[in-house]
């Protein structure tokens, strides 16, 4: 008898089931890869973000008479 029977016989219903990442959680492990990954891009975007708005506020702003910088 092979591992994967074994496995399959000692597990019953919940063989080939993805688990959760931990008991008290109810998310799976693809769920939370997933939020990394969304969490990841959307912080790239606010990178982003930020750094555009400080080249408006620091260099374009002023250039266009919005406010002066000193």
């Amino acid at each position: 008898m092979g591992e994967a029977k074994r496995r399959k016989e000692s597990l019953g219903d919940q063989y080939g089931k993805e688990g959760n990442v931990t008991s008290w959680l109810p998310v799976t492990k693809v769920q939370a890869r997933q939020f990394v990954k969304w969490s990841n891009i959307t912080a790239w975007i606010g990178i982003g973000a930020l750094i555009a708005g400080w080249v408006v506020i620091r260099f374009i702003g002023p250039g266009l008479g919005w406010w002066h910088v000193d």
